[in-house]
């Protein structure tokens, strides 16, 4: 794919640069490799990660709001309607009707830090709402660390976001 990116001026040229230049920063800051868990092809316990005690059964009782229950709590909680969150996040009308009438629906996880742009979460809430998607940001992977990078600047463009992420090679985020 042959993509043009055309700067109108040299003041738009020098802020391309230096966000460029910051991002590049960041990720060689926090791009690691984290620790493997595995050995002779089986999982063994890992330090980071303590096995929580307690009985399946009572595990079972205390199931946490859903990732579609706490995205609807929170576009409640920030005043938005649906149509203003999913257009924000650059998501289909047909996909966020899944979210809304399945309480269990997994998306993916570029949709979900879609839905975490559109309603600008902190990165504590970013974390909560991908854990209740089964997800997790890393400091091993690429598109993570330009997310958190634009999460921990204030920065919720997601078409700004979209154009770097494209720059490193990275998925962007809604459709």
């Amino acid at each position: 794919m042959l993509v043009y990116i055309v700067v109108f001026d040299k003041t738009s040229f020098s802020i391309s640069q230096k966000l460029f230049s910051d991002i590049t920063s960041f990720i060689k800051d926090r791009y690691i490799e984290e620790p493997l868990c595995f050995k002779a092809a089986r999982v063994e316990a890992c330090e980071c990660a303590p096995y929580p005690s307690g009985s399946l059964d009572e595990r079972l009782k205390q199931i946490d709001e859903s990732f579609s229950e706490m995205l609807l709590r929170k576009i409640d909680e920030r005043g938005m309607t649906d149509a203003e969150c999913y257009k924000k996040a650059n998501v289909d009308r047909k996909l966020f009707s899944k979210i809304r009438s399945n309480v269990n629906y997994k998306p993916s996880k570029t949709t979900v830090i879609a839905f975490v742009i559109a309603l600008e979460l902190s990165l504590d809430e970013t974390e909560d709402m991908l854990r209740k998607a089964g997800f997790a940001l890393s400091h091993s992977n690429k598109f993570d660390i330009i997310v958190e990078y634009f999460i921990s600047h204030g920065n919720y463009n997601i078409y700004e976001i979209n154009e770097v992420l494209y720059q490193f090679d990275q998925n962007g985020l809604g459709v």
